[in-house]
């Protein structure tokens, strides 16, 4: 995967916005309200877009984790005594070098034993973070969490596992299934405690917009559903009143 920031640029409002930009902005906002915001913006359904509860960080202090993919098929945990082969992770490693914005590595474990996949422990952590990859996104499990959290770098994952078997890399750059949706290179990552989504493509022209407004919604909204001195049906005629105001939709709403 090559990427060209150069002929990458997204526009919020009639303002062209630069990929990097956009991404720095994204990190000031919790993932769960990205994903609030996103609706209305796509024609994709929310299904394709969330990972299932299966990718869990384990590195809860860092992020929220705001990059653009780079995907990899990863064998882990394999028996056989065929030979490690990372000749496709060097080569990522350099498409890393080489990109202008921040990568997160999303790694696809296809070893014969799912529960005893190691993807990564906090040396190719130090050497992903070197070449400018902020995180990992897998469904393979991590090691030396404390590493990690030392070096900056996000994990997100099945979990922990203590070893591997040699280190297989079987592919790069094609797409991945992931918790549930499909991840392909160059795809935007938003991730933090709670979980990881992908933001659609068709969306990056508004989301900063549509999460301001949904902010601003939220501040105002939750203020009020504490409220003990308002009936239901009060709390549900005064939401209705606040999603058009801001212009947004809620799970709990009618529309």
């Amino acid at each position: 995967m090559t990427i060209n920031q150069s002929e990458r640029q997204l526009t919020e409002d009639t303002e062209a916005v630069p990929l990097p930009t956009l991404i720095e902005q994204l990190r000031d906002i919790d993932t769960a309200l990205i994903a609030n915001s996103i609706g209305g913006l796509t024609q994709e359904p929310e299904e394709n877009w969330y990972m299932s509860s299966e990718i869990q960080s384990v590195t809860p202090t860092l992020g929220p984790t705001v990059g653009v993919a780079m995907t990899c098929e990863m064998d882990t945990s394999s028996p056989g005594g065929e030979p490690g082969n990372l000749d496709g992770y060097w080569e990522q490693l350099e498409q890393m070098h080489q990109a202008n914005e921040p990568i997160v590595w999303v790694v696809k474990a296809v070893g014969s034993r799912p529960k005893h996949e190691c993807i990564l422990g906090d040396g190719m952590a130090k050497m992903l973070y070197a070449a400018g990859c902020i995180g990992v996104v897998t469904d393979g499990g991590v090691r030396d969490v404390a590493g990690l959290v030392s070096t900056s770098f996000a994990a997100y994952s099945c979990g922990t596992t203590i070893h591997h078997c040699p280190l297989r890399v079987r592919r790069i750059g094609t797409p991945v299934s992931i918790g549930g949706i499909t991840i392909s290179s160059g795809d935007l990552i938003h991730a933090n405690q709670e979980g990881v989504i992908r933001i659609p493509s068709d969306c990056y022209p508004s989301i900063l917009e549509s999460a301001h407004r949904n902010a601003a919604f939220e501040r105002k909204a939750h203020g009020m559903l504490r409220r003990t001195d308002l009936s239901s049906a009060q709390k549900r005629e005064r939401l209705a009143a606040l999603l058009q105001a801001h212009s947004v939709s809620d799970c709990v709403s009618d529309k």
